[in-house]
């Protein structure tokens, strides 16, 4: 069975998820991490793509991004991609793959979920255990949002400077926001939108998306598909 084209929508905030290999970690030193965020940097303005928000786990990395064009998200991260494992192997003395096949990415809707999408990013580090509150990871855009340590490459979406009239009061708004944390259906939600490839939203929004992409968004409903009975005959 052939797969669906990717759902992409210029101009809204998309969630990327990429994964090693056979969830091999892709970050062995901090230098990995260091240049893997240059490439993305680079590569995302190149392709006229703004980083929102991203965190950079030992064996994947979630990102947030907003492309301008139709092929700029595409562009950016298979360019970045393929720099990077030049690099990851020259300087570890290995060959081959590294990511598990294309990255994965959900289109998101920005004034119900773009702050719980830069949130579920921000404590994905945090749900894994490897820390206790965000703040002490340093490799995501948290530190940057709340004031703690600036990422100047970063691009604030529209959503987050509605938080406050003030850099002081936007950065309180957030962390606050990210303290409350996520339900478990928010995590699952956007999970789930994110490896299915769908649109991260309301109904609405999802067949907004549809008819402007010709691609389904959402998931089709359990259960066997509507058949209409036959026409009366006469």
């Amino acid at each position: 069975m052939a797969r669906q084209p990717r759902l992409i929508a210029p101009g809204l905030p998309h969630h990327v998820i990429q994964r090693g290999h056979n969830r091999q970690a892709v970050f062995v030193r901090p230098d990995d991490r260091s240049k893997y965020l240059d490439l993305l940097f680079d590569y995302a303005g190149r392709h006229r793509v703004a980083v929102h928000a991203f965190v950079l786990m030992d064996n994947h990395t979630h990102l947030l991004l907003t492309p301008e064009t139709a092929d700029g998200l595409a562009k950016a991260i298979q360019g970045m991609s393929r720099e990077y494992v030049q690099t990851f192997n020259a300087r570890h003395g290995r060959t081959g793959s590294l990511w598990e096949g294309r990255y994965r990415s959900s289109v998101v809707e920005t004034e119900r979920y773009l702050l719980a999408c830069m949130a579920y990013i921000d404590l994905n580090p945090v749900r894994a255990g490897m820390v206790t509150e965000p703040a002490a990871f340093g490799w995501s855009g948290y530190r940057h949002w709340v004031g703690l340590q600036a990422e100047p490459r970063l691009s604030a979406h529209p959503v987050y400077w509605q938080l406050g009239n003030t850099p002081f009061a936007r950065e309180a708004a957030y962390r606050e926001l990210v303290e409350a944390g996520l339900s478990a259906q928010q995590v699952q939600d956007v999970t789930q939108s994110t490896l299915g490839g769908w649109a991260l939203g309301q109904a609405d929004f999802a067949r907004q998306l549809a008819q402007q992409t010709a691609r389904r968004a959402a998931p089709a409903k359990a259960g066997r598909p509507f058949k209409r009975p036959p026409a009366a005959a006469g």
